[in-house]
């Protein structure tokens, strides 16, 4: 059987960063190719290729064995491919059959939208995928799963020829997500060609008749599912060379500063308990999804816990703002450090005292001598590259700005600094200065919280490792057991190894 859509070669580059290099994909009809990877292997690049988001800088797509381009999301769309996210981009205040027929709906002879016609093409097509919905409900009121359904019925309609269901079951039901395989048997003897990605290896192995593994944004292999195992498919995810050095630590943990007990989230976590000492470096892996990051903001008072106890050096602490978070001594660096971490229009000065005001006003002015001065003395540790400090912080690279951020925060001289993936999307020359600063903060007596998708990072600077799944702990990993095929067997529910 020949494939449908077929990729060879696709490279595509983003200042500083190399997402997918001269990869392959096959898609053919009636199966389901499962691709398989960590975070940052090229997933989502690939699939923003597929759908005309991106263009690749090189490489070819073939369709049917024609050579095709995808210029915009229309173009791939029109050409039969579409794709449906964990997040429906859909319209809450349309009606199932506006948002399935949005665009191409059928017309009467005076070119007007032929309503009665739109409902009744909406009903067969939901039928035809065994939906059970009312194409005038509003879709705001309905659920994930219905919206889902949604989705794929809008699909059809556009009569796709390749669906690409990128983490459908994330928040799903039991019930729901077996309504989901069914659905995709359906479209399977329709004789879609299906792209289904998850970090899910039960979904993978229930669903899938074929496989692609993606590793740092390289091809790695492909097969069916039926000649591989979950331990071979957890090999090629992971079995990489690490080719970067780690500062050397003489690792020496004090008493504990961060004691988290039964912490939990009405719908991002559960039970969440953990201790972090002086001096640790304490890693949290996790696939997509895990509640990680959710975790670290609520620490950091962004969000709101329903239940669970904060005890810094012992003694409770009720964090309900990011400034009661702050005066505890708890400090967050968000991976999103361009929305969420710097003020762009800022110069880098102002960025890095902004949260230390009180320490260099006099009187209840602001005093731009030490303003200056502390923002030097911290910028300079993290080896801060500038032309100056009074230049707007927008201008910066990704990995100084990450800088900038990590100085601000340490200028307010926590006990416990979060930093949420610290060098994604930097150079490794960034990398490695980050990296040997954290291990300098270490060194000094911080006690310091890593959340990275990044297997070498989390095995090369943590002291232990936590593995997060679905929103819980499932796994503390420490000495021989810090090895990659242990963290991902845990973060994709797998049972340990015999």
């Amino acid at each position: 059987m020949k494939p449908v859509l077929c990729l060879r070669g696709i490279s595509k580059s983003f200042p500083g960063v190399k997402a997918l290099s001269g990869v392959d994909l096959d898609l053919y009809p009636g199966e389901v190719t499962a691709l398989i990877g960590e975070n940052g292997a090229g997933k989502s690049t690939i699939v923003k290729v597929l759908t005309g988001i991106y263009q690749p800088d090189e490489g070819t797509i073939e369709f049917d064995g024609q050579p095709v381009r995808f210029p915009s999301a229309d173009a791939a769309a029109k050409a039969g491919v579409t794709a449906i996210h964990q997040e429906t981009v859909l319209f809450d205040d349309l009606s199932v059959a506006e948002n399935i027929w949005l665009g191409h709906a059928p017309r009467t002879r005076w070119g007007l939208i032929d309503r009665m016609e739109m409902r009744k093409a909406a009903a067969r097509l939901l039928e035809s995928i065994g939906a059970t919905l009312n194409p005038d409900a509003r879709l705001g009121d309905l659920g994930i799963a219905s919206r889902h359904m949604v989705a794929i019925a809008r699909a059809l309609s556009i009569e796709a020829r390749v669906v690409v269901l990128d983490e459908p079951t994330a928040a799903l039901s039991h019930q729901e997500i077996h309504e989901l395989y069914e659905l995709v048997e359906k479209l399977k003897a329709q004789g879609k060609a299906i792209l289904f990605i998850s970090h899910k290896f039960d979904e993978i192995f229930r669903i899938a008749d074929r496989y692609t593994v993606f590793r740092d944004g390289q091809f790695v292999g492909s097969g069916k599912m039926t000649d591989v195992t979950e331990g071979q498919l957890v090999q090629m995810m992971v079995g990489r060379s690490v080719d970067q050095i780690f500062p050397a630590r003489t690792r020496q943990t004090g008493e504990p500063v961060l004691t988290v007990a039964g912490y939990s989230h009405p719908t991002e976590f559960a039970d969440i308990g953990f201790t972090l000492h002086r001096g640790e470096i304490l890693g949290f892996y996790g696939l997509v999804g895990a509640g990680r990051s959710e975790v670290m903001q609520a620490l950091f008072g962004i969000t709101k816990p329903s239940k669970g106890a904060v005890r810094i050096e012992g003694q409770i602490r009720v964090i309900r703002s990011t400034t009661e978070a702050v005066a505890a001594g708890i400090v967050y660096v968000p991976e999103d450090r361009g929305r969420q971490g710097t003020v762009k229009g800022l110069p880098i000065f102002q960025n890095v005292t902004l949260p230390s005001l009180g320490a260099v006003s006099r009187g209840g002015f602001l005093r731009m001598s030490e303003e200056f001065a502390l923002a030097r003395s911290y910028t300079q540790r993290l080896d801060l590259r500038a032309a100056a400090l009074d230049q707007d912080v927008g201008l910066l690279s990704g990995g100084n700005q990450q800088k900038v951020v990590i100085a601000k925060w340490l200028a307010t001289k926590p006990r416990v600094i979060i930093l949420d993936e610290p060098t994604k999307g930097i150079d490794i020359g960034s990398k490695a200065a980050v990296h040997a600063f954290m291990a300098e903060l270490a060194a000094q007596g911080l006690a310091v919280i890593m959340v990275s998708s990044e297997i070498p990072e989390v095995l090369g600077m943590s002291d232990r490792v936590i593995v997060m799944r679905e929103g819980r702990i499932v796994d503390e990993v420490e000495g021989d057991r810090m090895t990659p095929e242990t963290l991902v067997r845990a973060a994709a529910g797998l049972a340990a190894a015999a």
